[in-house]
Parts: C-alpha cells; structure tokens; sequence
C-alpha cells in the first residue's frame, strides 16, 4: 500500500496536533510547518506530498503567500484553514487554485472526510473510467451507461454524476456542489442543482435512489 502523506501547515500547535491525530488515525502520515517559510521548506524537500493543508494567518508569510509559491511549481490539492468566513477570501482561495476551504472552528471529522475525498478525486483523475455498483462513466467518451444501458445526459448531468460518484459516501452541500461542477462564479439560485438532480434520478432509473437527498444541506452518493 503506498504511504499518503500531508503537510499541515498552521502556527497553533494544538491545531497541528488535532489535525496529525485524526489523520494517523486514517493511517495518513501527517508532517508539520509552524509557519509558511518552514511549509515552503518541507514542499521543496518532500517529492510524494499527497495534500497540503495551509492556515491563512500565520506570521511572516501567510497561508496565501505559501500557496502562491506552491502553484508556480505543482498542482498538489491544496486545502485552506482559516477563522474568518469571508467571501472574498474564500473567492481568492479558488481563484489560486485551492481545492478546499474550510472555516474554523471545523468538525476533525468532517476535515477527514474532506481530505480523503480530494485524495480520491485525485487519485482517480487519470483513471479514464469510473465505474461503482453497475454504473460506468467514460470521461474520455464523456458517456456513462448503467448494467450496459446507455443514458442520454446533458454536460451539466454528466459532470453532476462524476462528481457526486468522484465523492461517494461524502455528505455534499449544495454551496459546494455549485462551486465543483457550476464553478464558484456561478451566481444563480443554487435549486437549479434540485432541478438537475431531479432529472438525473429519473434518467438512472433505480440507480438514481444511490442520490440521497440530505435534508437542509444537499446530496450524497451511496452504491
């Protein structure tokens, strides 16, 4: 099995070690920065980094400055901490090309599920086909088709389909949702995801009941 590993990198040391704890708990090798230049240090050192997860505020050079100086050389996920829930920030975040933003105080598990979703998104990016509990989708061919059967979907259905199949078994809400597969300039009302969601189920037959709606929040994708 190959070994994940991640950097955390955050200038409070019980954040660190709260993050550390549960992601060795899901056998994830965590290493830690306490500040951005030590961060940027370990990303030049390490050459099988999985995931990097970066605190906003952090003395010197911040988690945008580390981010910043990641992308000119990689495309690793990044995920972003930060105690303020700002909009403008979070649109930067996604601007940069963070995978990921997550405001503080957050649930570790829900952190968890997080990083093992992007893992799975990223270790399935170069896999052609996916396939789970009799559906198949050919990202080449940019059709999916269920028991053999062939479904006739619009682009939006097929990109809500990957995604929700990319992240099976993740609790998705539909803020999130419009930001992965509408992307976050989107400014419409977020039911148009009901209304596709709703046509999805019906083109999948029994399979759409894999869909599970959450009520209040959004959507999650169980075979």
């Amino acid at each position: 099995m190959d070994v994940i590993k991640v950097l955390i990198a955050d200038d409070e040391s019980r954040m660190r070690k709260l993050v550390k704890d549960f992601l060795n708990k899901n056998n994830i090798v965590v290493l830690e920065a306490e500040n951005g230049e030590k961060a940027c240090d370990i990303f030049y050192e390490e050459k099988d980094l999985s995931l990097i997860i970066l605190d906003v505020m952090m003395p010197g050079m911040d988690g945008w400055q580390v981010c910043r100086e990641i992308r000119k050389y990689s495309k690793i996920p990044i995920i972003m901490l930060t105690a303020k829930s700002d909009e403008k920030d979070e649109l930067l975040g996604f601007e940069l090309g963070v995978d990921e933003y997550i405001t503080k105080p957050f649930s570790p598990k829900i952190l968890v599920a997080r990083v093992e979703a992007i893992l799975r998104r990223t270790k399935n990016m170069d896999d052609e086909t996916l396939e789970v509990g009799g559906i198949k989708i050919d990202r080449q061919a940019h059709v999916v088709s269920i028991d053999g059967r062939a479904l006739d979907l619009s682009v939006k259905e097929f990109e809500l389909l990957e995604y929700f199949v990319t992240n099976k078994g993740v609790a998705l809400s539909r803020d999130k949702i419009l930001n992965n597969v509408w992307n976050y300039d989107y400014f419409g009302d977020a039911r148009t995801i009901d209304t596709h969601v709703k046509k999805l189920r019906a083109k999948m037959g029994e399979k759409g009941e894999c869909i599970k709606t959450i009520w209040g929040m959004g959507y999650k994708f169980e075979a």
